[in-house]
């Protein structure tokens, strides 16, 4: 069977994503169980990989309380829920800054001051996300995170979901909104692996590459270190 988007899918999965996603109740549901997962993963982010300090209570004070907002389970809308979960996730960002980052070779080839620790998560080239990376930390992050995302589109095309119908996010366009969906609770545990992997390296100004316009990618042996972090092909 092929779906509409023009993947071939499951009819019994595909028919439970639109049914879920037509149900108020059972995509509110779906939706909380998601978000609750990816705030548990990130608590055990903070305990595992990030140093204590005062922003660090902080975000574990705003994780525990927002877990207990999700256990209760009266949200009226899907924007309110991401409310909750956009801002726990600021916090638990904010909790990462000042993590020092180890450098050589910056001596010949300098780096802004402000690559020597972690930063703010947000990217200052677009009003929204984070694509355009500015930080290495957050252009490692941006890479990671697609590979997870095409990781997890090839296992949901091949248990037979249409990756286009989404719960919790809003497909437009032929996105991959179900995709978004899954992601959540694997955001925290790839978090994890980058900071381990971050407090352990030490970079050359060479890993990464700065567009003219700031903007940061990686060279391609540092994306195929991160890809091998990932314990993707």
């Amino acid at each position: 069977m092929a779906s509409r988007s023009g993947y071939g899918a499951n009819p019994f999965r595909v028919q439970w994503q639109r049914e879920t996603r037509a149900d108020e109740f059972k995509r509110m549901e779906f939706s909380i169980s998601k978000i609750t997962s990816k705030i548990e993963n990130s608590i055990s982010t903070l305990e595992k990989a990030v140093r204590r300090n005062d922003a660090w209570n902080k975000a574990m004070e705003i994780a525990y309380a927002s877990l207990t907002t999700l256990d209760k389970g009266q949200f009226d809308s899907i924007p309110a829920l991401r409310a909750l979960e956009a801002n726990a996730a600021a916090d638990y960002f904010r909790a990462w800054k000042g993590m020092s980052i180890k450098w050589r070779g910056i001596s010949r080839r300098p780096i802004p001051d402000s690559w020597k620790e972690i930063g703010q998560r947000t990217s200052p080239y677009q009003l929204t996300g984070n694509r355009n990376a500015a930080h290495p930390l957050n252009a490692i992050l941006n890479y990671a995170y697609t590979v997870l995302q095409s990781q997890l589109q090839i296992e949901a095309i091949a248990e037979g979901y249409d990756p286009t119908i989404g719960i919790m996010h809003e497909g437009r366009n032929g996105s991959t909104a179900f995709i978004f969906d899954l992601i959540e609770p694997h955001r925290p545990l790839v978090d994890r692996k980058v900071l381990e992997f971050v407090k352990g390296y030490v970079f050359d100004p060479a890993d990464f590459v700065t567009r003219s316009d700031g903007v940061c990618r990686l060279n391609p042996e540092m994306a195929r270190c991160v890809v091998r972090l990932l314990g993707a092909n």
